[in-house]
């Protein structure tokens, strides 16, 4: 049994959030893989898509892996603090979570693919941690940025828990909202196990096989 700092697994209140800062933080320039600008605009045709999954080094590697995946970023969202930093999230007083973003080509790699990506990557049952990782900077979230990519999550959301429950796990605990403002991280997270293969990477799925696409009605 695992016994946590209650206060790690709750959301901030608005009152209590650290304020944070106007300027941006400082970050990487281009994408160290592909070279590619980081804050390069979405191209013609291509779509986003925001993910949080527990420790966002482990979460980018397995969405830059996927063909049809054009860029990759780490950065903060869904919280209260401007602009924070990496030290101020892990005070939990932010309110913020690890989140990946990225830039696909729908033509290539369909958002419903990224989904099931998103659900077999970690443990959605396990609330405000993933494994050893505690607190609400650690929180499973689906960030949508159009009522299409809602309807996709919500969906995939009920599929999932039904094929969690015939295996024994609890309810998710996925947070499905509309996008919040990103807040790039600092440079040395972009890419991190990229740069250190041996690095840390705290996420794990459940084994549990995510039924989208296998024409299993929700």
């Amino acid at each position: 049994m695992f016994l946590f700092d209650r206060k790690k697994t709750e959301m901030v209140r608005p009152e209590n959030a650290l304020p944070g800062r106007p300027e941006p933080l400082a970050t990487a320039e281009t994408h160290f893989l592909s070279g590619l600008p980081l804050k390069s605009p979405v191209p013609a045709g291509y779509e986003q898509a925001m993910f949080g999954m527990g420790c966002f080094w482990g979460e980018e590697r397995k969405f830059w892996q996927l063909p049809g995946v054009w860029l990759t970023m780490v950065g903060y969202a869904g919280g209260i603090t401007l602009n924070p930093t990496y030290r101020e999230t892990n005070t939990q007083l932010t309110g913020h979570n690890e989140v990946v973003r990225l830039i696909y080509d729908p033509a290539v790699i369909s958002y419903d693919s990224l989904l099931k990506t998103f659900w077999e990557g970690h443990d959605p049952t396990q609330g405000m941690r993933q494994g050893n990782d505690v607190g609400s900077t650690y929180r499973s979230g689906i960030y949508t940025y159009t009522p299409e990519q809602a309807e996709a999550a919500r969906i995939s959301k009920e599929m999932y828990q039904k094929a969690l429950t015939a295996k024994g796990f609890g309810q998710i605990t996925t947070e499905v909202l509309p996008v919040p403002t990103f807040y790039f991280a600092e440079d040395y997270h972009q890419q991190y196990l990229a740069k250190n293969p041996d690095g840390y990477c705290g996420i794990g799925g459940t084994g549990v096989s995510c039924p989208i696409g296998l024409k299993v009605t929700a």
